[in-house]
């Protein structure tokens, strides 16, 4: 299979990457082609823009990761900007290039995140859940519109609404270790939001299944099947650790660090997979404490 993957230096596609190797020809779109040489290897084509190319006809599939991390800094207008820009802008070029050739993609797999559903309090939200209004779900729903627009007979569309994500290599967890390595870690807020998470294996392994599985379409909850509220987490990783877990970081010092951005820590989503077990996938990490414990492992012994 010829696959186009955007965001293949990323956190997700990096480890993507090593799975699709050696089965697949793959072609990775970067501004850097030297970096995806260097982080991926030689044998990868780096294309350095899609204006080179009249169509993606050549491809079997994209997969679709690109995006500016959405809550790395605070949330000025600059910073919204692109982080909507890095998603929609992309994402259209690419549905732009699939429509304009004759024998598109059979499948276009293109991230989204449970963020698509706004603040849903302790509600079990699926994938038919109605979303609260705010700007994560702004992003989201435009983000995934402008995917859909690649649907046709010859091009199937599935959309992956991501937890966090779990992995060694980066992510949330990553960040937060520190903290908790010296005893200082905690719950956020009233620690009572829910957390919806997911194994970087899970995610590599359900955008295979869904490469694979010609009968799936529209949107999929990326996450496990054993959301957590924020303390139970923050709990479960200290235990891990063997760390005190005693420390609370209040909620108006969210609000003021990160402003507007800080909700997305303060509430939260209990977002259950339904429509990928429906679909027959299974995890391989579907409860906190063995995820956290693989993660963690490969940690200690990096």
């Amino acid at each position: 299979m010829k696959i186009l993957l955007t965001g293949g230096t990323g956190f997700i596609g990096h480890r993507l990457m090593s799975h699709l190797r050696g089965h697949h020809q793959l072609a990775v779109l970067s501004r850097s082609p030297n970096k995806v040489y260097q982080r991926l290897g030689h044998d990868i084509e780096a294309l350095p823009s899609l204006e080179t190319l009249d169509n993606l006809d050549r491809f079997d599939a994209v997969i679709n990761l690109a995006g500016e991390p959405i809550a790395d800094r605070r949330w000025s207008q600059a910073q919204k900007d692109r982080i909507c820009q890095s998603r929609w802008q992309l994402t259209r070029q690419l549905v732009d290039k699939l429509k304009a050739g004759q024998h598109p993609p059979k499948v276009l797999i293109s991230g989204s995140a449970v963020g698509f559903y706004g603040r849903q309090g302790d509600t079990l939200v699926d994938e038919d859940s109605h979303p609260h209004p705010e700007f994560s779900h702004e992003v989201c729903a435009r983000w995934e519109s402008l995917a859909m627009a690649a649907a046709s007979e010859q091009t199937r569309v599935c959309l992956i609404r991501l937890g966090m994500v779990l992995g060694a290599e980066g992510g949330a967890l990553k960040k937060m270790l520190p903290g908790y390595r010296f005893g200082l870690g905690g719950p956020i807020g009233s620690g009572k939001q829910y957390m919806s998470w997911i194994h970087i294996e899970d995610v590599v392994n359900l955008i295979l299944f869904l490469l694979d599985h010609e009968e799936c379409s529209g949107a999929f909850n990326a996450t496990a099947p054993e959301p957590v509220t924020n303390e139970q987490f923050s709990h479960n990783l200290a235990q891990i650790l063997g760390k005190p877990h005693f420390a609370r970081i209040p909620a108006w010092s969210m609000k003021l660090l990160f402003g507007e951005m800080a909700d997305l820590l303060l509430t939260g989503q209990r977002v259950m997979p339904v429509r990928l077990q429906q679909a027959g996938f299974h995890f391989r990490y579907p409860t906190l404490d063995k995820a956290l414990k693989e993660t963690l492992g490969i940690m200690h012994n990096t």
